[in-house]
């Protein structure tokens, strides 16, 4: 595209007052305004065509390969203009959608090879799209504009912030590590047999081998490791009442968060963990995956779970869920119930799925709602709020009660707190051996 500059525009426009300021003074020279037009148009259309000799410039994008919420990345645009086009400097902006933001809008580049880092901060979590390249630049007079969008369309999943909660993960490896207690938990609390080793004081009877030892002439007890290779199944509700707000971050993303802190941990253990969404319908499903270098392929298949405001259909989605799993897994449920109808579709379905699998269902505690209910009331409408919102809490019990009484296992804890206590939890559950 070619396009005149704001100095072709002036001096264009120039020729109005002096043709009316020549009509005033001399009248039979007023057509040296007109001729003063023409001339800065054909001055217009000679910078247009040197300007056009830089239309065969090469760009690339290199995006970064993933994006965390509140953080940011860059990206390096690298620009190769032809050695014929006498462009000595051009403007870069690099175009994407409404997920990330890029600073600076508009940069500066030189002629010739030129690398840019522009600064993406993205908004949300989801799949951030980087649309296009326009570079635009002057023809040596200044007087036109010659500009290229060059298409992209690359993808940059934006992903939840996790490094804090995984720095914290690392540091807690670390610690077990030093004072012996991951070795422990390792080869003294699991069920599967890894060696023999003489009987010494302090150890449970129960691990004595009678038969080698009455052949060995001495007491020798078996030694225990705890099991790798279970499957951990993280599904997650992403309905309509999963994407409300909860003290400031929507629902979905605090349980995306904790969800991938669950598996960091899990890879790094031994286990496969695999994702499951689902609202209306099942929408992810990937399987179980081992090794902790799958971890970012699952922060990245996490930010294309996206926001919804359908209603969860517990019953079909559920119900697939159990229908891919072939061997008993624990199952790791983040969901929320809004109303008394679906809290007991959710109920009878979770009891199906107990019947083979071991349930671990995640709720988050709203102290907003409990602050509300503990309130001391000073007008009518506070009784109201108050009675209501001490109603939703005794539902929330009683569901969370009866899920209890059929075998779930239950972690109940404030959003902020919800990663550690879900960790916390799985790691109780192999210790005990009920995976």
């Amino acid at each position: 595209m070619i396009y005149p500059t704001r100095r072709a525009v002036l001096l264009a426009a120039l020729g109005a007052p002096l043709a009316l300021a020549l009509a005033a003074v001399a009248p039979e020279l007023w057509y040296l305004g007109l001729f003063w037009m023409a001339v800065v148009g054909a001055l217009l259309l000679a910078d247009a065509g040197v300007a056009a000799l830089g239309r065969g410039f090469e760009v690339t994008v290199q995006p970064p390969a993933l994006l965390p919420v509140g953080g940011e990345g860059l990206a390096r645009v690298t620009t190769q203009f032809p050695a014929a086009s006498y462009v000595r400097s051009a403007e870069l902006a690099l175009e994407a959608d409404e997920r990330i933001a890029v600073s600076p809008a508009l940069a500066r580049i030189g002629g010739g090879r030129s690398e840019i880092d522009l600064r993406l901060t993205p908004g949300r979590r989801g799949e951030g799209m980087l649309k296009r390249v326009w570079v635009r630049w002057r023809g040596p007079l200044g007087l036109a504009f010659a500009q290229r969008a060059e298409l992209i369309d690359r993808p940059t999943p934006i992903v939840p912030n996790v490094q804090a909660v995984k720095a914290e993960a690392m540091r807690m490896f670390a610690r077990d590590a030093m004072f012996g207690l991951k070795a422990q938990m390792d080869t003294g609390e699991g069920a599967e047999f890894h060696a023999l080793k003489d009987f010494t004081h302090g150890m449970d009877r129960r691990t004595v081998d009678w038969k080698r030892s009455a052949r060995h002439g001495r007491l020798v007890a078996k030694e225990f490791r705890t099991e790798r290779n279970h499957h951990v199944i993280l599904a997650l509700d992403t309905g309509r009442a999963m994407s409300e707000p909860l003290a400031g971050l929507p629902r979905i993303d605090r349980a995306i968060n904790a969800a991938l802190l669950l598996a960091f941990v899990s890879l790094k253990i031994g286990d496969r963990v695999g994702l499951f969404s689902f609202d209306a319908r099942p929408h992810l499903s990937t399987g179980a995956t081992v090794g902790a270098q799958s971890f970012g392929l699952l922060q990245r298949l996490a930010a294309k779970i996206d926001y919804s405001t359908a209603e969860t259909n517990y019953t079909l989605g559920l119900t697939a869920l159990a229908g891919q799993l072939e061997r008993r897994s624990l199952v790791v449920v983040f969901t929320e119930f809004t109303d008394a109808t679906n809290a007991e579709l959710m109920i009878e379905n979770l009891g199906r799925l107990l019947r083979r699998h071991l349930v671990l269902f995640v709720a988050m505690r709203d102290e907003e709602l409990e602050v509300i209910a503990r309130a001391e009331p000073k007008e009518p409408a506070d009784v109201s709020r108050s009675v209501t919102a001490a109603a939703l809490l005794r539902e929330r019990e009683v569901v969370i009660s009866r899920l209890r009484r059929l075998g779930a296992h239950i972690v109940d804890a404030p959003a902020d707190r919800l990663a550690v206590g879900l960790v916390n939890q799985y790691l109780d559950l192999k210790r005990r051996d009920l995976i």
